[in-house]
């Protein structure tokens, strides 16, 4: 037997070995959310790393740019790319598939899968790294609405993994993450100088819309399921009926509030532009 057989024969080795430890070990249902919390984060160093090389290749203002300003540009990758996971994987397992069916027996808020578990862990792994990095340059990330918010998140979605019930309500709520890469295109042309341009006035008008459909509409029509579904949502523990009633109605005051600002803020840039 040859060099090269030998080598062949040892790399399909390993990487059998390799798929193996993925398939009963990583990805075990009794490990899958571990996995999921562990690749969240590094996600999160990934494309903190590639927000920073790619933007110092193409936008050449970005080296100008204050250590601060810099940490914050990064960190909107980081949320960015979460928010557009986060919202492609609840919109579909909320409306598109099969899990949360009306149709299939049995409670629909002690529904879960392999599928709904990984994901939500990926997202306790981006919120993981997002307060911490909002309490290592406190407050330049935000203030304490910031923190409240990834605390109630991140309880919720622990939670929910951890017990399996209300998974449909978190993803509900997750939905409204859709918003998020619009507030970070906005800050992003306000950083690079661009507050008067069309793009600025076109994403504001966005962020009202996206705002008023992903963080109000939806938000009353969980508590409409929640309403239709009540005989259901009683048999969860009642830490999980607590979150599900507890943390919607606090994140939708927090969301009209907000809105509120966005509303002002996007008046103010109007009538600056007559």
């Amino acid at each position: 037997m040859d060099l090269s057989t030998t080598s062949v024969m040892a790399a399909k080795d390993y990487l059998y070995k390799a798929e193996s430890l993925v398939k009963e070990y990583l990805l075990a249902d009794s490990y899958v959310s571990y996995t999921a919390v562990l690749g969240g984060i590094l996600m999160c160093k990934m494309v903190y790393d590639i927000t920073h090389l790619v933007s110092s290749f193409y936008y050449k203002s970005y080296a100008s740019l204050t250590k601060a300003q810099k940490l914050e540009w990064n960190n909107r990758g980081i949320s960015t790319v979460h928010a557009i996971f986060i919202t492609y994987m609840s919109v579909y397992l909320v409306f598109f598939s099969h899990l949360f069916s009306d149709h299939l027996d049995g409670p629909i808020t002690s529904r879960n899968s392999n599928l709904s578990n990984f994901t939500l862990g990926v997202s306790v792994g981006y919120f993981i790294t997002d307060i911490a990095m909002i309490f290592w340059v406190y407050p330049s990330l935000g203030g304490m609405e910031y923190v409240l918010h990834h605390i109630l998140s991140l309880i919720s979605i622990v939670y929910s993994i951890y017990s399996g019930e209300g998974q449909l309500y978190t993803y509900m709520v997750l939905i409204s993450e859709a918003t998020t890469p619009g507030i970070n295109l906005r800050w992003f042309l306000d950083t690079a100088g661009l507050k008067k341009s069309k793009a600025y006035l076109v994403n504001g008008v966005w962020m009202v819309v996206a705002w008023l459909v992903a963080r109000i509409l939806l938000f009353i029509y969980l508590f409409y399921h929640i309403y239709f579904h009540y005989d259901q949502v009683m048999q969860m523990q009642t830490f999980s009926c607590l979150l599900v009633f507890g943390v919607p109605t606090v994140l939708l005051i927090m969301n009209t509030v907000w809105f509120a600002k966005i509303l002002r803020g996007l008046k103010k840039t109007m009538t600056k532009r007559d």
